[in-house]
Formats: C-alpha cells, structure tokens, sequence
C-alpha cells in the first residue's frame, strides 16, 4: 500500500506542471457545478433563511406534487419539449451542411473569409442579439419596411404566438451555424486526401464522394454531438426567451426555465422552483441515458 502511494505521488510530483494547468478547470467545475448541488435538498424542505438548509424542516415530495398539480406544468412541459425539438429538428443539421458545404470550397482565400464571417455572430451577446430582433420585428423595423415594400400590412412579429418560435429558432441557428461547424471540419480535416482522387478516377461525382467519403467520416461526430443534443433537448435557451417574450406570447413561448425564473427569482418560492428544477435534471438525464443506450445498439457509437 506504501509503495502504491510512493509512485502515486512521484507521477504527481513528475507531472506537476500538467496537474496545475489542470487545477483551476477542475476548481472552476469543483465550485460553480458539484458544490451547489448541496442546495438540491431545498426541493424536500420548507426552507427558511433565518434556519437554513439544513434547520429547515422536511416536506417530503410536496413542492414535485404541487407542480403536477399546478395547471400552468402541462403548458411550460409542452412548450419546453415542443421548442427543444423544433430547434433539434432544424438546428443540429444546419452546421453538417454548413460544414460540408466548406468541404467543397476549393478557394481557400474565400473559403476562410466565409468562415470567419459565419463564426462572428457566436461572440454576439444574447442581450444584443435580442435587441437586434426587437429592432428588425418592431413596427418600424427592417421586416416590416420589406413588407409594406411589397404592399403589405405591418406585423407585430413578437406579440403574435405564431411567429415566436420561428423567430427564436432561426435565430438560433444564425447565431450558432458557424461556430458549430468546427467540430465537423475537424473531423473531415482527417480525411485522406487520396481517397478523393481515386474516387474521381472511378468516375464518383461530388455528391458520391460526399455520400461514400465525407460523411462516414462525420457519423461517430455526429452520433456523439446528437446524443449531448438530445440529452439538452430540455434545457432551451431561456435567457433569450425572457427577453423575447411577453404575456401575449406565453402560450407558445413560456418554458420550463422562465417560469422557474418568474416563480423562483421574482415570486422567491426557492423550494417550489429548486423542485421543478430536479425533477427536469432527472428527466434530462434519462432521456441522455436512453439516447446514449439506443445509439450504442444501432451505431456502436456511444459516449458511455
């Protein structure tokens, strides 16, 4: 047992530098993600600042039930589930095409000034690109400019429900499309480039080479990427749905996490909302868990 520990700490010792390079990444996930954790038992207490956490008498699971029993749950429940898949359904593909696309550039110079333009709006803050939609859907805004062009009447785009997850996940895609490619040119920047030339000497097209080359070298990629996505499919971007929508919008656009946050922050029912807040956590993880399960069986691809 003494020797075990010898060698483990003279490969701490030897590798000193790697483990401090290491340190405050681990610190950073130590801190901010496992240590709050300890604050899960909210959802099981009638908590009480003045007793604290741990003083604060047990409730059991009566904050889970007075959720199911809530009638606002069905509706923060479906419209959380139907916007993760609308934006699964249309998001996840757009950067493979985006990336396959960039494959087929054969003018680097152009190649790389499309690619930096694509990336720009990644390093755009949500607040800002949310004041860029509020601008181009007012009613004197660019869209509306471009409709009455044509001769139609203007559209109060964000007070009509039927336009809000149009808006909230093209602009998604615009804002993340570019960025999202780099894992997928990375991928193909591993292909052989011989295996190219010998596909046009046996007379593949581009669409063969991209069928028969291209994209079994992105399918683990891509498997692996889908897989965190579904897992994710719950967790919607709610910081720009707060800043998007309003009380007209609320039937399509209200989801899981604004209404924590208008319950939570601003009505201070901490035990209610840290409530909801695992009960989503534990559904997030059996839908990773079953997606990862089920691409294991078909693909032999899996992250666990």
């Amino acid at each position: 047992m003494e020797t075990t520990n010898r060698s483990l700490w003279s490969r701490i010792i030897r590798h000193r530098y790697l483990y401090l390079m290491v340190l405050p990444g681990f610190l950073t996930v130590l801190i901010f993600n496992y240590f709050p954790m300890y604050g899960i038992l909210i959802a099981f207490k009638d908590y009480s600042a003045v007793k604290g956490i741990m003083d604060s008498p047990w409730v059991g699971f009566k904050y889970f039930n007075t959720f199911f029993h809530d009638p606002m749950a069905f509706r923060v429940l479906k419209n959380t589930l139907l916007l993760g898949v609308f934006t699964l359904f249309w998001s996840f593909p757009a950067p493979i095409i985006l990336a396959l696309l960039f494959n087929e550039l054969r003018n680097k110079r152009f190649k790389k000034i499309v690619q930096t333009v694509s990336y720009f709006p990644h390093f755009i803050s949500v607040v800002i690109v949310a004041g860029m939609i509020k601008e181009f859907t007012a009613r004197d805004g660019l869209f509306n400019d471009i409709i009455s062009f044509f001769g139609g009447s203007p559209i109060m785009f964000l007070l009509e429900p039927g336009y809000f997850r149009t808006i909230f996940i093209s602009s998604g895609i615009w804002q993340g499309i570019g960025f999202g490619t780099i894992i997928y040119l990375a991928a193909l920047s591993g292909i052989d480039p011989t295996l190219y030339d010998v596909a046009e000497v046996d007379g593949a097209n581009r669409w063969k080479k991209i069928v028969h080359i291209t994209w079994p070298s992105l399918r683990s990629t891509t498997v692996i990427l889908l897989i965190f996505a579904v897992g994710g499919i719950l967790g919607t971007d709610f910081q720009k749905i707060i800043l998007l929508y309003s009380p007209e919008t609320y039937s399509v656009a209200d989801v899981i996490g604004s209404y924590v946050y208008r319950q939570g922050i601003l009505g201070a029912q901490y035990e209610y909302t840290t409530a909801i807040g695992l009960f989503m956590s534990v559904i997030s993880f059996i839908v990773l868990y079953l997606t990862n399960m089920i691409s294991r069986k078909v693909s032999d691809t899996s992250l666990f």
